[in-house]
């Protein structure tokens, strides 16, 4: 009889961390470094129980986002899209006229691209709070200044 039935299984323990809480200012950093970066903590790929169906216990608050930079023309030409859904209700919107408007929506459009397009995407969507100023209510979880390099 053999009984070695679990030989090639592994054991993943759930880990009992706390929820780390980090703050960006936005207008530091370029768009498109700033969201990988921030969809790269999001996903929990810094620690070292990275699994990629599992939800990271990490928060990410970003102020500033009205200042948000990008390279080269893109602030000219980049346009995004929304369509209501009936016939003819395409609208374009070009970055500097979003970024005035709704500033928060551009950097929520570079970081939801970067996550998975399922439900974990969505729910990791949730631990991202955007602010256009320097003001935010999360004083009291002590979040911890983030650099990107």
């Amino acid at each position: 009889m053999n009984l070695n039935i679990n030989k090639n299984k592994t054991i993943i323990k759930e880990s009992d961390e706390k929820i780390s809480w980090y703050i960006i200012d936005a207008r530091e950093y370029k768009l498109g470094r700033l969201s990988s970066k921030i969809a790269y903590i999001l996903k929990n790929k810094d620690k070292i129980n990275y699994l990629p169906y599992k939800q990271g216990k990490s928060k990410i608050i970003i102020i500033n986002s009205k200042q948000i930079q990008t390279t080269g023309n893109k602030s000219i030409q980049k346009t995004y899209k929304r369509h209501s859904g009936r016939p003819g209700g395409l609208k374009t919107e070009v970055f500097e006229k979003l970024q005035k408007r709704i500033p928060n929506r551009i950097l929520e459009h570079a970081i939801k691209g970067m996550l998975p397009k399922k439900s974990l995407g969505r729910q990791l969507m949730k631990n991202i709070k955007i602010y256009p100023d320097h003001l935010h209510p999360h004083t009291n979880h002590k979040p911890i200044k983030l650099n990107i390099d």
